[in-house]
């Protein structure tokens, strides 16, 4: 099989980097960080012509709405 020149440039990964991901990995999440990503996803999911929807207005529903298990 012919060798792929797509992959002949690759090159190592910056230590320092995979040293902060290592580190990321180990670390646990709270669960307000937890809460706070979540507010993220859905304040970055809204349409984006919305005026009325703010990042405080997706933090405030999300504690009046919760879903049943």
């Amino acid at each position: 099989m012919a060798d792929r020149k797509q992959f002949d440039n690759i090159r190592q990964p910056n230590p320092e980097l995979t040293r902060l991901l290592d580190e990321a990995r180990r670390k646990p999440v709270s669960e307000e960080e937890l809460q706070e990503q979540r507010i993220s996803f859905a304040f970055g999911n809204a349409p984006f012509n919305s005026e009325g929807i703010t990042k405080d207005s997706v933090r405030l529903a999300s504690k009046r709405i919760s879903i049943l298990c």
